[in-house]
């Protein structure tokens, strides 16, 4: 970490980071940085905006797309978009809490959207404005929330009881919401870098972990992994965020072009993002390595009876009103359901 921080101060006193956007051959340059794989939902999405905003710009726009960690890892990639050495990352919605955001961490909250009609009505309405309003002050600015679907968990034993947790040591991102989730099931959380997940379930270093079924099958997870509980327990979503400073310093033909650009993206993004889990989890059942469980409704309940307090518990540091904004879309979404 302090390493590729002082990589990226020298980046800043060479002035390429405070001075006019960074450009290849006349053409401006957006570096954009992600930790997954380019055959994940993001990964794609990310080379379709490549493709949009190329095109439209007419050449005016270059964009680099830098995927499975090739530039930063988790902890490393929001401080390198602030200092400027990139200009576009598409982190988890965990990543803001540790920046000092906390309010982010309402999408880390277990089971609290309940369908993605719910999800999306959150991110897109107000509650996504008010939470990107947020990172302004950080020098961020937030164009789009993309998708990678709910999240289940693995593990090298069955999880089908809240019991059979118990002493687990179980890989999570940086977040005090999944660290208390864990902690509530009976396992032991660590925090870890995505990049560096696959080798320690090799190793033994962590038992199991949390994902949806696309990135743990593109990550190799499956090899490595005896069980899946298809629980649906918890989100995995994306911010794309930009550097305000450049954001701000682009001609403004050209940034209305990129917002549009990015809102095509993101209609791609989320069209494909079911698919790709649907077929993720054919190709791990096909590859045999993992047995795969669906958690009944009833076991579902109990999950649920045991992780509700988490809610509860960090009412004070996301907001409690966030808490409610969220479950009153839910309801609206119920009864909007049987209303039809």
């Amino acid at each position: 970490m302090k390493v590729q921080a002082s990589l990226v101060a020298l980046t800043l006193m060479l002035g390429t980071v405070f001075g006019p956007p960074a450009r290849a051959a006349d053409a401006i340059v957006i570096k954009f940085s992600h930790v997954v794989a380019p055959n994940t939902p993001k990964g794609k999405a990310a080379d379709y905006f490549k493709k949009l905003a190329e095109e439209r710009t007419k050449g005016r726009v270059k964009v680099e797309v830098y995927p499975n960690s090739q530039l930063y890892k988790d902890r490393e990639e929001i401080e390198a978009l602030q200092l400027g050495a990139v200009q576009m990352l598409a982190p988890s919605l965990s990543k803001f809490g540790p920046l000092g955001v906390r309010a982010f961490e309402l999408f880390d909250l277990p089971y609290i959207f309940p369908n993605k009609e719910t999800l999306y009505r959150v991110m897109d309405g107000e509650i996504g404005k008010k939470l990107f309003k947020l990172l302004e002050p950080k020098g961020i600015i937030g164009l789009e929330y993309w998708d990678n679907g709910f999240k289940h968990m693995s593990a090298n034993r069955p999880l089908r009881k809240v019991e059979d947790f118990k002493g687990l040591k179980m890989r999570i991102q940086s977040s005090k919401v999944l660290e208390a989730q864990m902690k509530a099931l009976g396992a032991n959380p660590q925090v870890m870098a995505f990049s560096e997940v696959y080798s320690a379930l090799q190793q033994g270093v962590v038992d199991g972990t949390e994902n949806p079924i696309s990135n743990l099958y593109t990550q190799k997870m499956h090899e490595v992994q005896k069980h899946l509980t298809l629980s649906q327990h918890g989100y995995l979503g994306y911010a794309v965020i930009v550097n305000k400073n450049f954001w701000n310093g682009l001609p403004d033909d050209l940034r209305k072009t990129l917002e549009k650009a990015m809102q095509d993206a993101t209609r791609y993004e989320r069209e494909i993002a079911q698919k790709e889990n649907d077929d993720a989890l054919a190709a791990v059942r096909k590859a045999g390595t993992t047995e795969v469980y669906l958690l009944p409704l009833q076991e579902r309940l109990n999950w649920w009876k045991v992780l509700l307090p988490v809610h509860r518990e960090f009412e004070d540091k996301i907001g409690r009103d966030l808490i409610q904004a969220a479950y009153r879309v839910a309801a609206d979404v119920e009864r909007e359901g049987k209303d039809k």
